[in-house]
């Protein structure tokens, strides 16, 4: 990837993009203001009367399954079919696949009739996207998934070749991979999952790099997955003694500071 991270940083923050998300209310006003730190600007339509419309001025679109339901579900499928005529980058996050038959119907819906650009997930929802044994706990990954997460990288790459789009796992080594190449991610601290909403922070971060350099997705999601592991260093370091709260607020500054130097600096990944 070279010096292309900071480049990215820098186009997210000169284009402003336009990030459309139809997520979840855990965790809608933390995506909101990540995707704002970073220099993208977010939307949350969720509206069947709307979706589809906003979907296709967007720069990006994000879809959420974090907190479910029937209302929803139709504007996820005409936003995403809209984003697809219009060009513009789909990235889904299948929160709690694998925990309930609506989850796994809508993830297997999702996936037959929209095209994605990024599939983003933890690895036991990413696991069962792909068809192997995984067990859920809950929206979080299991642990004895997270005990056996070294192949990773290999699960990502076969996914994404076979699905056409990149796919990111996230954990305590990030896995990215378009079905080709493979990029780990070593940023990051075991406080990230503390809090609620981090990995969906990130499919916002993910959709805000997208929106801004369509036609390189994998960069993209890299991007976005070292800027959060870094921005979460930086957080500890500052505010990590001091509770989850006062992390929170510390995690936005720092996305909010983040500069193309800083990402440059610190970024931690290997690429095969």
């Amino acid at each position: 990837m070279g010096n292309k991270l900071g480049a990215l940083l820098d186009q997210v923050r000169e284009r402003k993009p336009l990030i459309h998300h139809i997520t979840n209310y855990v965790t809608v006003n933390d995506c909101a203001n990540i995707t704002l730190a970073i220099g993208a600007s977010p939307v949350m339509a969720d509206a069947i009367d709307e979706a589809a419309d906003i979907a296709a001025i967007a720069g990006a679109l994000v879809l959420n399954m974090g907190t479910l339901n029937e209302r929803t579900i139709p504007s996820m499928i005409a936003a995403g079919k809209s984003a697809n005529e219009k060009g513009v980058p789909v990235i889904f996050d299948p929160v709690g696949a694998g925990a309930s038959r609506l989850r796994n119907e809508t993830a297997a819906q999702l996936l037959r009739e929209v095209k994605l650009t990024v599939l983003r997930g933890n690895i036991s929802e990413i696991k069962f996207v792909a068809g192997l044994a995984s067990e859920t706990k809950g929206v979080d990954a299991s642990e004895s998934d997270r005990a056996n997460a070294e192949s990773a990288g290999q699960i990502a790459k076969t996914l994404a070749k076979k699905l056409g789009c990149v796919v990111v796992i996230s954990g305590a080594v990030d896995a990215v991979s378009d079905g080709e190449a493979v990029v780990l991610i070593e940023n990051g601290v075991p406080m990230l999952g503390n809090l609620t909403g981090t990995g969906c922070m990130c499919s916002s971060l993910i959709g805000s790099f997208c929106g801004a350099a369509k036609g390189e997705p994998l960069t993209a999601a890299a991007a976005a997955m070292c800027c959060m592991g870094i921005a979460g260093e930086e957080a500890f370091a500052k505010a990590g003694n001091l509770g989850n709260g006062s992390f929170h607020t510390a995690l936005l500054d720092a996305v909010s500071r983040m500069d193309a130097e800083t990402l440059e600096r610190l970024a931690k990944y290997n690429e095969t």
